[in-house]
């Protein structure tokens, strides 16, 4: 894809979207940390639901320090790997406590050094809680990077590198959010909805046409001579790179890896 169509997608997504930013819910570059970590591995609603709770009665290292492992545990419940988090968020309280006065740190080194903080929750808030220029791959952001074209890449460390190199830097804060929101609410994973998709004709091959528009009640899909369904055609990330983008690490529980 080339430089004019790059910077086409995000003149797109800024007219329709000029302010984006994250659907977690925080008040302070804390609130947003614990609330990054929580989010993986789970939805943005699951965790705001929680947060809802947990915040009110403890939003500050000492406070979530004070609560305990348990009572933090109880508060998150229906997060998934809730126990593993809840160890995590009280050994980051310890962490900031000690070594950062309470504040949470502005380097990427100095965030992933934190129980249960990855590279995408470090980008996450720096971006986010500190306003740099940082993009968070996740899994929306690997698909539409790979499925217009825009930053293709084998796994997520090579999209986030070259969409940091090819995007425009007056789109750089807010790339990370529109991609990820086109990802999640319209180029879905199972079923993209390419009929609305506003950036579909820049796309770089453009291999999903407008047959998924949704069909009039009682319409069947196309059979061929065996009467079998003729598929779809999909836009797809090749089996092999999707794999190699987000399996685990060697010897790693899903419970362990870092987000």
């Amino acid at each position: 894809m080339n430089a004019t169509k790059r910077r086409a997608i995000y003149e797109t997504l800024q007219s329709l979207n000029p302010h984006p930013t994250t659907e977690l819910e925080y008040k302070s570059p804390f609130e947003l940390l614990i609330a990054v970590m929580l989010s993986a591995q789970a939805t943005d609603v699951s965790v705001n639901k929680a947060t809802r709770k947990m915040f009110p009665v403890a939003n500050t290292p000492e406070k979530l320090l004070a609560l305990g492992e348990e009572r933090v545990a109880d508060f998150i419940r229906t997060i998934g790997l809730y126990r593993t988090k809840a160890k995590n968020v009280i050994s980051t309280c310890e962490i900031l406590l000690a070594q950062y006065g309470g504040e949470v740190p502005q380097t990427r080194e100095a965030l992933e050094s934190l129980p249960g903080v990855g590279r995408k929750t470090a980008n996450v808030v720096l971006n986010t809680a500190f306003g740099q220029p940082t993009i968070a791959v996740d899994t929306h952001i690997f698909r539409v990077a790979n499925r217009t074209g825009l930053a293709p890449g084998k796994d997520v460390r090579a999209v986030e590198t070259a969409l940091e190199k090819f995007t425009p830097p007056e789109f750089l804060q807010d790339a990370h959010h529109w991609l990820i929101l086109h990802g999640r609410y319209v180029c879905k994973a199972r079923r993209p909805e390419c009929w609305q998709c506003v950036i579909e004709p820049l796309a770089a091959a453009r291999p999903l046409s407008l047959e998924r528009r949704p069909r009039p009640h009682g319409m069947r899909r196309k059979m061929n001579a065996r009467n079998t369904r003729i598929p779809h055609r999909r836009c797809s990330i090749p089996a092999a790179t999707k794999s190699a983008a987000f399996s685990p690490r060697p010897g790693a529980s899903s419970a362990q890896a870092k987000s």
